[in-house]
């Protein structure tokens, strides 16, 4: 979550190649190459299946408040504004709009560090909200509250979020109170390096799709998708979702990622401590300005950041195909996607591992990959037989990265299982709540 720190000024955009630079900024050259992960967590009360409230003894403000012992700092958006994130150094803990309690964690050299930093949270989170009567349940989406019982958090960016992107799709405020996630963020060298990485990983998402998917459940219902919370952001808003074109023709590249995101409608502009409605794409206002004043970086940075497509691009790739699991889940994707992505031979193989297809065919694989999970067909194999090439191609890429005893390859142990299986995790909650008809003890098989 962006936490919206104080806008600048910043410099005055005349020229498509200032945005342009924003994304060269990212270029590690022979600089050492980092992963970091972001986990998102469900928060139920102990003895109940409903939402939490933002206020109250048990409520996330109480959460968030605890962790002033541990050594963070709240976050707020003004003096008077309630606290909205906690912040260590570089790690923070923040809210999504229904209350999710997110980790963005530090970057580190290997998967490992940032999986036992995530560990080490989700720890402390349990000893936190067992004190106040709550749990922490890692499902891709909240199985059984409806969507118009669930509260916001007191975030500016998700009031005018809430007005903005709903009218932009029909499913817009599900994702934004509903769904969790873990995302992975890496490095590039340079700007081939940067697009050979980006096109491999858009190929792989609907393989990520089906390997990490945890949200069959909606409403009390079984949806007949195995991740919900992925075919959610379908009728988010088609025009910052899904796959750019560049990233499925092969003529990615950082002025065509620019040249997308610019067509795209802004969510809000930012002015004087307010948040305004624009009712323009980002294009539109750089062309002509907004009240004779031309657009600033400040305002390009807030428009990457409302950008959702499965691979972003900011001054990180982040990877944001994986329904939210239980830590080490988070902590093999990481451990894949390092493997994958920063060893030159696993990312030559990982570029050729599905057969070529065209962008249209590439879709329909991913909403094959959000309603059959593995089982989706490819060709005259399915889904699991190129997950399970995949995950061999990252454990022989973090050999090759530490050597054979290195500490990575060992995380992947939970996929290289559902891979081995067919099984995901998807297939665990369907099975759980075919059994079990009480919600709050359903709830307690995937608490952390």
């Amino acid at each position: 979550m962006s936490l919206d720190t104080d806008q600048s000024a910043g410099e005055v955009l005349t020229r498509v190649d200032q945005l342009v630079s924003t994304l060269r900024a990212g270029e590690r050259g022979q600089g050492p190459l980092l992963v970091g992960l972001e986990h998102e967590k469900l928060l139920f009360p102990q003895a109940g299946f409903g939402p939490v409230a933002y206020e109250g003894a048990s409520g996330v403000r109480a959460v968030l408040e605890a962790f002033g012992s541990l050594g963070y700092s709240e976050f707020r958006e003004g003096p008077s504004r309630p606290p909205i994130a906690m912040v260590r150094g570089v790690e923070t803990i923040s809210l999504e709009p229904g209350g999710q309690l997110e980790l963005s964690g530090s970057p580190f050299r290997t998967a490992r560090e940032a999986h036992l930093e995530n560990l080490r949270h989700v720890e402390a989170l349990k000893a936190v909200v067992g004190r106040l009567g709550l749990r922490v349940v890692g499902l891709g989406y909240r199985p059984f509250v409806d969507l118009d019982d669930m509260p916001w958090m007191p975030k500016t960016r998700y009031r005018v979020m809430r007005e903005t992107l709903v009218n932009r799709g029909r499913l817009a405020r599900a994702m934004m109170l509903m769904t969790a996630t873990g995302q992975v963020s890496l490095d590039w060298r340079d700007e081939a390096d940067c697009v050979k990485k980006v096109l491999a990983s858009a190929r792989i998402s609907p393989i990520l799709v089906a390997l990490f998917a945890n949200s069959p459940i909606a409403n009390g219902a079984l949806t007949g998708y195995q991740s919900w919370r992925s075919r959610v952001w379908n009728e988010v808003d088609v025009a910052r979702c899904g796959y750019p074109e560049a990233m499925l023709d092969g003529s990615f590249s950082y002025r065509a990622y620019v040249e997308w995101a610019m067509d795209a409608p802004m969510l809000f502009l930012r002015r004087h401590g307010q948040y305004l409605d624009p009712r323009a794409t980002f294009r539109q206002l750089f062309e002509r300005g907004w009240e004779g004043e031309r657009l600033t970086m400040s305002d390009w940075v807030d428009h990457l950041s409302t950008m959702f497509p499965e691979v972003r691009l900011k001054k990180i790739i982040e990877i944001r195909s994986a329904d939210g699991n239980d830590p080490a889940m988070t902590g093999a994707l990481t451990a894949l996607m390092r493997g994958l992505l920063y060893d030159s031979t696993a990312l030559d193989e990982t570029s050729r591992l599905l057969p070529p297809s065209s962008p249209l065919k590439h879709r329909e694989l991913h909403a094959a990959a959000q309603v059959s999970g593995l089982a989706a067909r490819v060709g005259v194999g399915t889904l699991a037989d190129f997950a399970r090439e995949l995950v061999g191609i990252a454990r022989r890429g973090l050999d090759r990265l530490d050597g054979p005893h290195g500490l990575d390859a060992p995380i992947l142990e939970p996929l290289e299982e559902i891979a081995r299986t067919g099984r995901s995790r998807a297939s665990e909650v369907i099975a759980r709540f075919e059994t079990e008809k009480d919600p709050s003890v359903f709830l307690q098989a995937f608490e952390m």
